[in-house]
């Protein structure tokens, strides 16, 4: 089944780190949000969710993709950006509409087990 791009609501892109890189991840956090119009989240210094590292999200429109991403993934200082679309459709956002800047990480998908 083809679906459509006008499903897609947002993005999300998750910055993944860890006690060694959180002064990276902070610095890379200040860049973003001086330099593009989007919605930041919390900086979590543990696991939360679906994530199984310390992270925090950035929340864009989907005419914000062709800029913030490439942007990302050229200026990422070597984290892991973890990026899904926004459906409504959280389990399938979250493994079928993913994409991975780094290393890849296994998601703790049972927290969509409803």
């Amino acid at each position: 089944m083809t679906r459509d791009v006008s499903e897609i609501r947002g993005y999300h892109a998750h910055v993944y780190f860890d006690a060694g890189t959180a002064e990276t991840a902070r610095r890379l956090r200040d860049e973003i949000e001086r330099r593009f119009d989007i919605e930041m989240g919390r900086f979590h210094e543990k696991p939360v969710g679906p994530h199984p590292c310390f992270s925090y999200q950035v929340a864009f429109a989907p005419e914000m993709f062709g800029s913030l991403i490439p942007w990302l993934s050229l200026n990422r200082e070597g984290l892991t950006v973890f990026v899904h679309a926004d459906t409504g459709e959280e389990l399938s956002d979250h493994t079928d509409h993913v994409i991975w800047l780094g290393r890849s990480e296994e998601l703790k998908l049972s927290i969509f087990d409803r």
